[in-house]
C-alpha cells in the first residue's frame, strides 16, 4: 500500500494512543502492529517497527513516575539486568522464526496474565504475602529476577500484553502502589525494547519512516497518558489493564480464525 498524508497523520495518532496505554497499564501494541499490516508490512518487519515505534513512550512514561520510582534502585537495577538478558534472548527468537508460530500463543498468554492481574489480591489474601520489605529475602529476588527474565524473553519476541503481565508479577511480589509499578514497569520496558532495537536494526527489520513518526507521538502520549494515570487514580487505571487485556486476547483470536 501506498503511504500517504493520512496515513502518516493515523499512524501518528494511533502511536499517541498507544504511548498513551503503556505508560497506564500496557497493550499499546495492540494498535501499532495491526495499523503497520494495514500499511502491507510484512509481519516481522511490523513487529519490530512497532517495536522501536513505542521504545521512546516508556521514556516518558517513565519520567512522569519518576518521583514514585526514587527508593526503587534495587528493583530497578536486578530486575533491569534480567529484562536486557531475556529482552536480548526473546528478540533474537524473534528474527530466527516466523512470527505466526509464536502468535497463535499470544492471545493465551496474554489472557493468563490479565487474569492473574484481576485475581491479584485474592492470592495475595491467600499465599499470605507481604508488601516488599526493605530488605527482601534471597528467595524473593529469585522469584522476581526468574520471572522478569521470562517475562522480558516473551517481551522482547512480540510484547503485547506484556506490560500487564510485568504489572501482574510485581503485585504479586508485595508492590501494591500502582503508580510506583507503573513507573519500574515503564524502567523495565525501556531495559526489554532497547536490547530489541539494537537486535532489530542489525537484522534490518526495521520500516524507518513509519518508526520515526510513530515514535514521536508515542513519546508525547507516553507523557501524557502518565499524566492521566496519576490524575485518575489507582482504581480507574485498574480497569483500564482489565479491559485492555481482555480486547487484546479477543482481537488475536479473531486474527487466528480469519
Amino acid at each position: 500500500m501506498k503511504t500517504t498524508v493520512l496515513h502518516f497523520l493515523i499512524l501518528f495518532a494511533g502511536a499517541f494512543v498507544a504511548g498513551g496505554m503503556n505508560s497506564i497499564a500496557g497493550g499499546g501494541t495492540l494498535i501499532t502492529f495491526p495499523l503497520l499490516l494495514w500499511l502491507g508490512l510484512d509481519p516481522k518487519v511490523a513487529n519490530a517497527t512497532s517495536t522501536i515505534a513505542l521504545w521512546p513512550g516508556f521514556f516518558g512514561g517513565l519520567f512522569r513516575f519518576r518521583k514514585e520510582v526514587e527508593q526503587s534502585s534495587a528493583l530497578l537495577i536486578r530486575l533491569g539486568i534480567m529484562s536486557v538478558i531475556g529482552g536480548f534472548i526473546g528478540a533474537r527468537l524473534l528474527i530466527a522464526t516466523p512470527s505466526p508460530t509464536f502468535a497463535r500463543l499470544v492471545p493465551f498468554l496474554i489472557l493468563f496474565a490479565t487474569l492473574l492481574f484481576m485475581a491479584q489480591g485474592s492470592i495475595t489474601r491467600w499465599l499470605q504475602l507481604q508488601p516488599i520489605a526493605a530488605d527482601p529475602k534471597t528467595s524473593w529476588w529469585f522469584g522476581a529476577m526468574v520471572f522478569q527474565f521470562c517475562s522480558s524473553i516473551y517481551g522482547g519476541y512480540f510484547g503485547a500484553g506484556n506490560s500487564i503481565l510485568i504489572l501482574a508479577g510485581l503485585g504479586l511480589l508485595g508492590l501494591h502502589d500502582l503508580h510506583r509499578a507503573n513507573g519500574i514497569k515503564n524502567y523495565l520496558g525501556i531495559c526489554i525494547n532497547s536490547i530489541a532495537v539494537v537486535s532489530f536494526s542489525l537484522s534490518h527489520l526495521i520500516s524507518w519512516p513509519e518508526a520515526l513518526l510513530m515514535a514521536v507521538g508515542a513519546l508525547a502520549g507516553g507523557y501524557f497518558g502518565a499524566h492521566a494515570a496519576l490524575r485518575l487514580g489507582a482504581v480507574f487505571v485498574r480497569r483500564v489493564v482489565v479491559i485492555i487485556g481482555f480486547v487484546i486476547t479477543f482481537v488475536m483470536l479473531w486474527r487466528l480464525r480469519h
